[in-house]
C-alpha cells in the first residue's frame, strides 16, 4: 500500500462522515479525495458544515464507484440497509472497505432480517466481515478485507464486560442501563429528537428490544463462550449532543474477589492506548471524553457478589468515526493511534 492512504467517504453527508471528514483531515497518513453525498451533491461541504469547509474545498458528489477506483479504502456511511448494496462491487474492485451501517455486523441472516426487517442481499459476506472492535479483534481486523464497525452501544458495553466475561467471572444476567446523546439517532428529523421533545427531561426507548441488543448477545457470546449470555438492555436518550454512558451490572462468581476481578481489568486494559481503567474512587463522565477517541472505564463492588462496570464514550468518536480511522489504521499497518491521539475537549 502507498505511504499516503487514499480515503473515499461513501455516505458523507452524516454526523458520523462529517466526524471522519474532521478526523481524517488531521491524520498524517491520510488523503480524503472522494466524499459522497446523492442528496447534496453539487454542494459544497462548507454549505452543510461550515466547520469543514475551509478543510475541504471541494463538493459532495453523487456515488460512483468508478470514481472510487484509485482509494485505498472506504468507508460506508449509509443508512442500514445500502451498504450491503455498494459492498459488493467495491470489494470486487479490490478495495478494503469499513462499513459504518449494521448490516455486516450480525453473524446471521435471520437474525439481520429479524432486527431489520429486510432481507440481506449478500449473506455470504456476514461470516467474511470482522467485528471492528480493535482492542478484541485487532488479529481478524488486520487481515480482513471488510471490517463491519461496531455500533456505539455495544461498543461502550463490550469494552466494559469483555475482561469480565473473558474471565469468567460473570455468573448471571447482566443488566445494561444505557444513555446517550441525541446525536447517535442522526442527522434526521423525528418527534423524539426534537429540541422541546429532548431538552430538559431523560427518556427510555425501545425497552422491548433494541436492535444493538442482538450485537451485544453475539459479543458477550464468543468472549463468555456461553451460546445464549442473559442480557437486559435498556436505552435512554439524554439531552446533550454527545456521549454515551453505560451502567453495566454483573453478578459475579462466588469466588471472585474485588482486588481479583480489578487485576483482571488491570491486566486486559494493559497496553491499550484509548481504554483506560479510571483510579478506585473515580467515575467517569461523558465530558470527560468528548471528541476524542478514549473509552473510561470504571469499576465499584457494592457486595460480594456483585460488580457494576461504569463506561462512557463519545458516540461519534469511539461510537463511530473514532474507532472506524482506528480500523484504517490496523487495515493499512499503521500505528493505531494515528491521527486519534490526543486528550478529549473540557470542558
Amino acid at each position: 500500500m502507498s505511504e499516503e492512504v487514499k480515503v473515499g467517504i461513501v455516505g458523507a453527508s452524516g454526523y458520523t462522515g462529517a466526524e471522519l471528514m474532521r478526523l481524517l483531515w488531521g491524520h498524517p497518513g491520510a488523503l480524503v479525495g472522494v466524499f459522497t453525498a446523492n442528496k447534496y451533491a453539487g454542494k459544497s461541504v462548507g454549505s452543510l458544515y461550515p466547520s469543514l469547509g475551509p478543510y475541504y474545498e471541494g463538493s459532495y458528489t453523487e456515488y460512483d464507484p468508478a470514481a472510487l477506483e484509485g482509494c485505498d479504502i472506504v468507508f460506508l456511511g449509509l443508512p442500514h440497509g445500502k451498504s450491503m448494496k455498494v459492498a459488493p462491487e467495491l470489494l470486487e474492485m479490490g478495495l478494503k472497505v469499513i462499513d459504518m451501517s449494521a448490516d455486516f455486523r450480525l453473524g446471521g441472516m435471520e437474525e439481520y432480517e429479524l432486527w431489520y426487517g429486510i432481507s440481506h442481499e449478500c449473506p455470504e459476506l456476514l461470516t467474511e466481515a470482522a467485528y471492528g472492535l480493535p482492542e478484541i479483534y485487532r488479529t481478524e481486523i488486520a487481515g480482513a478485507r471488510l471490517v463491519a464497525n461496531p455500533g456505539c452501544y455495544p461498543t461502550a458495553t463490550l469494552l466494559g464486560l469483555f475482561p469480565a466475561a473473558r474471565g469468567g467471572l460473570i455468573n448471571g444476567t447482566v443488566v445494561v442501563d444505557a444513555k446517550s446523546g441525541v446525536s447517535g439517532a442522526g442527522r434526521g428529523l423525528t418527534l423524539q429528537t426534537h429540541f422541546p421533545q429532548v431538552a430538559d427531561g431523560m427518556a427510555p426507548y425501545a425497552v422491548s428490544g433494541h436492535r444493538h441488543l442482538p450485537e451485544v448477545r453475539g459479543g458477550l457470546a464468543g468472549l463468555a463462550q456461553d451460546p445464549e449470555p442473559k442480557v437486559v438492555f435498556t436505552p435512554h436518550l439524554a439531552p446533550m449532543n454527545r456521549g454515551i454512558l453505560c451502567t453495566i451490572y454483573v453478578p459475579l462468581a462466588d469466588d471472585a474477589e474485588p482486588s481479583e476481578v480489578r487485576g483482571v481489568y488491570e491486566s486486559a486494559y494493559a497496553g491499550e492506548e484509548f481504554v483506560h481503567l479510571l483510579e478506585e474512587g473515580c467515575y467517569p463522565d461523558t465530558k470527560s471524553v468528548q471528541g476524542g477517541n478514549d473509552c473510561h472505564v470504571a469499576l465499584e463492588f457494592p457486595g460480594s457478589d456483585m460488580l457494576i462496570v461504569m463506561t462512557v464514550i463519545d458516540n461519534l468518536v469511539k461510537g463511530a468515526s473514532g474507532q472506524a480511522v482506528q480500523n484504517m489504521n490496523i487495515l493499512c499497518g499503521l500505528p493505531e493511534g494515528t491521527g486519534l491521539a490526543g486528550p478529549a475537549v473540557f470542558p
